[in-house]
C-alpha cells in the first residue's frame, strides 16, 4: 500500500518515511530492553508530522517525562487519526485513553487486551499493559496478558522475560525460573530475564549465587535505564545484606554502583532516589545505618526538592520516611498533606482501592518519627505488606514493611503477634538470617527457652554465604 511501511512488528504504519520507521522500531527496543534512550522516540514526529503511531508513543513518552508538551502530539494524531491504518487507530484508543485524566484502570487494561488481541506481535502494547497491571497489584491480570499473546511469540525476544515477571508476583517461582531461565538462552542481555533470575535465588535464599549471576552480568548493563541500572545494583546489594555479608560490601554497591548514576548527564535521579532509599531503609531496620555515615542526610536533602514528589507512591512512601527522620519534618508533612490531596481528588473507586496505601504513608511518616506505637495504630492489626502491592513495588521491595512491621511489633511489647507474623514469613523464606534474628528477639522478650536455638540456627544460615 502506497505511503504505508512495517513496524518491527510486521503491523501497517501510515508514513512514507524510512526514518520514522525506524525511530519507531529503535523506540521498542528501548522501551523492552530498559534502554536509556527512549527519547528516541521523539525523534519520529520530526520525520513524519503526520503519523499518527509516532505521535501517540510520543505523547505517552512525554505524560512522565515532560507533560506539559504531550498535548500536542495528542492533538497531532488526533488530526491524522481518519488516515491511520487499523493498527494505529487501535494504538491511539489504548494510549489516549491510557493518559487520560481519571482514567478506570481496568478499562485501561481491557482496552489493551483488545488490541493484543487483534496484533499480538505488539511487544510494546504488552509492556506497556504490564506495567498498568504492576500500578494496580494485579499479576494475575499481567499473566494473563501475556499467555495471551504467547503461542504467536513462542522465540521472541523479551517475551519470556515478561513472563516471568508475573509469575514471581504470583508465587510460581519454579515456573518464573523456568520462563526466565528460556528468556536469557535467547538474548543473555534481556535485564528483565536476567532480574527474574536473581529474583527467584533471592527467594530461595541463594544470595551468594545471585551476586555471582549478576555481577556477572552487570557488564552489559551500561546501556539501561537510571531504573534498571540501580535496581540490579540494588539486587546485588540486598543480597549481599540479607546473606549477611561484611556491611562494607553493601556500602560499597550503594556508593559506586547505584549513587555513582547520578554523576551522568542523562540520568534519571528519581530513579536512583528510589533504590538508594529502597536499601537504606533495609540497611536501617537491620541497625547498621551508622556505617552509612551521613549518607541518608545527604539523600534526604535532595529529596526536599518537591519535583521528585508524587511521581509514584512507592517512592513517596519512603520520602516520607527518610524526611521525617532526618528532621525534615515541614517537609516529610507537606508531602503527607499531598497524598491526602491527590487521594481526595481520586475516583471512589480509585480511593477505595489506595486507601492502603495511603495508611501505610501514614504510618511511615510516624515511624521516621520514632512514634512506632503511632504507627502500629495506623495500619491493620494483620499488616501484611503483600497487600499494597498497588504502590508499585515487587514483593521483594515490599519486604522492607514487613520488617518495620516486625520491627515496630517487638519494640512496642506486642511480642506474642510479632512471633506469628515472623513464623508465618519464615516459613516463606526458611533461608533468610534476619528473619530469624527478629524471632530470636522474639523468643528472648517473652522468656522462651528456645531463643538459644533459634539464634543458633541464625548463626549458622549468616556463616553460610559470605563468610
Amino acid at each position: 500500500m502506497e505511503g504505508v511501511k512495517l513496524d518491527k512488528w510486521g503491523y501497517e504504519v501510515k508514513t512514507s518515511s524510512d526514518s520514522c520507521i525506524s525511530v519507531i522500531n529503535a523506540y521498542y527496543h528501548q522501551v523492552l530492553c530498559y534502554g536509556r534512550d527512549r527519547r528516541v522516540i521523539l525523534e519520529a514526529p520530526v520525520h513524519d508530522k503526520d503519523c499518527v503511531l509516532a505521535n501517540i508513543l510520543a505523547a505517552h513518552f512525554l505524560c512522565s517525562s515532560d507533560p506539559s508538551k504531550a498535548p500536542s502530539y495528542i492533538e497531532a494524531a488526533k488530526s491524522r487519526l481518519e488516515q491511520a491504518t487499523s493498527y494505529e487507530k487501535a494504538i491511539f484508543d489504548a494510549v489516549n485513553y491510557l493518559i487520560s485524566d481519571n482514567r478506570d484502570d481496568d478499562l485501561a487494561v481491557e482496552l489493551h487486551s483488545k488490541l493484543l488481541r487483534d496484533f499480538p506481535r505488539d511487544l510494546l502494547s504488552l509492556k506497556r499493559a504490564q506495567v498498568l497491571c504492576f500500578y494496580m497489584g494485579r499479576p494475575d491480570l499481567s499473566l494473563d496478558l501475556v499467555q495471551q499473546v504467547l503461542p504467536q511469540n513462542q522465540q521472541e525476544n523479551y517475551i519470556y522475560g515478561m513472563l516471568a515477571f508475573p509469575l514471581l508476583e504470583l508465587g510460581r517461582m519454579a515456573d518464573a525460573e523456568n520462563a526466565a531461565k528460556k528468556g536469557y538462552v535467547i538474548n543473555r542481555q534481556d535485564f528483565w530475564a536476567q532480574h527474574a533470575l536473581c529474583h527467584v535465588l533471592q527467594y530461595q535464599s541463594h544470595y551468594k549465587e545471585a551476586v555471582q549471576f549478576m555481577e556477572e552480568c552487570s557488564s552489559s548493563w551500561s546501556s539501561c535505564s537510571s531504573f534498571m541500572l540501580t535496581h540490579n545494583w540494588w539486587h546485588v546489594a540486598l543480597c549481599y545484606l540479607e546473606g549477611h555479608s561484611p556491611i562494607i560490601k553493601v556500602r560499597e554497591v550503594y556508593d559506586h554502583c547505584i549513587w555513582k548514576e547520578l554523576e551522568k548527564t542523562d540520568a534519571v535521579c528519581v530513579e536512583v532516589y528510589l533504590n538508594a532509599l529502597g536499601l537504606l531503609l533495609r540497611v536501617y531496620v537491620r541497625g547498621e545505618l551508622d556505617a552509612f555515615e551521613d549518607r541518608l542526610k545527604i539523600l534526604a536533602a535532595c529529596l526536599t526538592d518537591e519535583a521528585n514528589w508524587f511521581i509514584e507512591w512507592h517512592l513517596d512512601l519512603l520520602i516520607l520516611w527518610a524526611l521525617s527522620f532526618t528532621g525534615e519534618l515541614s517537609k516529610a508533612e507537606d508531602l503527607l498533606k499531598g497524598l491526602k490531596f491527590r487521594l481526595s481528588m481520586m475516583s471512589k473507586k480509585k480511593q477505595q482501592v489506595m486507601q492502603r496505601a495511603m495508611l501505610l504513608a501514614e504510618a511511615m511518616y510516624e515511624y521516621g518519627r520514632g512514634n512506632e506505637k503511632q504507627a502500629l495504630e495506623i495500619l491493620d492489626p494483620d499488616f501484611d505488606a503483600y497487600k499494597c502491592k498497588i504502590i508499585g513495588a515487587s514483593d521483594e521491595q515490599l519486604d522492607v514493611f514487613n520488617e518495620v512491621w516486625y520491627s515496630m511489633l517487638l519494640n512496642t511489647g506486642q511480642v506474642t503477634k510479632a512471633i506469628e507474623s515472623i513464623e508465618k514469613q519464615i516459613q516463606k523464606r526458611e533461608g533468610a538470617p534476619f528473619l530469624w534474628r527478629l524471632l530470636e528477639k522474639g523468643y528472648k522478650l517473652s522468656g522462651r527457652q528456645e531463643a538459644a536455638t533459634i539464634g543458633e540456627k541464625a548463626r549458622v544460615l549468616e556463616a553460610a554465604y559470605f563468610n
